[in-house]
């Protein structure tokens, strides 16, 4: 069985320092570079967070606070600090993540209309990044899944690589959660577990 790592969205802007940064986020990068080195995998992609200056999940844009909630052409809208903008330092990937295997990079979030959690889909599930396609083309059928935010991307990501009839593993020491509610990276587990996804320790 072909199996591939989906590394999500491990980027300076989510590291530490950077504009929307995770609790924790360096202390899984040795864990990912780990399991590149001690592990074979026949593809390895990368997700990239890469929004125009004008994105709508900005609450910059949109005369909001940060964590206030819009509608945002018919599905609730978290509102973000600006992050991982386009061609800056903040959207490029972290420097200790060792990138020498990665096969594939996607990159997501790119309408500025609509944001996109998912490495497969936007959150209006209107438009596919072509991952799926990707995967299917190199009969990859088991995903193992690390990166940034559990609790976001990772979780959504998860979801629908389950949904998409993936055997789907999420590395739970290779992810953390942003927690903007303290019980949000429990219940994303929770979560992800009631939706066929296995959780490795």
């Amino acid at each position: 069985m072909k199996k591939a790592l989906i590394i999500v969205d491990v980027q300076n802007d989510f590291c530490e320092g950077g504009a929307l940064a995770v609790p924790g986020a360096q202390e899984i990068i040795p864990y990912i570079n780990g399991l590149m080195e001690e592990n074979h995998y026949d593809q390895i992609v990368l997700t990239q967070d890469w929004h125009p200056a004008d994105h709508k999940s900005f609450a910059s844009n949109n005369g909001k606070k940060v964590g206030e909630t819009i509608n945002l052409n018919g599905v609730p809208q978290f509102m973000w600090p600006d992050h991982c903008v386009q061609g800056t330092f903040g959207a490029a990937f972290h420097k200790d993540l060792n990138r020498e295997k990665v096969t594939h990079i996607i990159q997501k979030g790119k309408n500025s209309e609509v944001d996109s959690y998912s490495g497969f889909q936007d959150n209006n599930h209107f438009v596919k990044t072509g991952l799926d396609d990707f995967l299917k083309y190199h009969d990859i059928q088991l995903l193992e899944i690390v990166g940034l935010a559990l609790d976001y991307c990772v979780k959504f990501t998860c979801l629908d690589a389950a949904q998409l009839g993936y055997i789907t593993c999420l590395h739970f020491n290779g992810t953390r959660a942003v927690n903007v509610k303290p019980e949000n990276g429990r219940d994303a587990i929770y979560q992800m577990l009631e939706n066929s996804v296995t959780v490795l320790g």
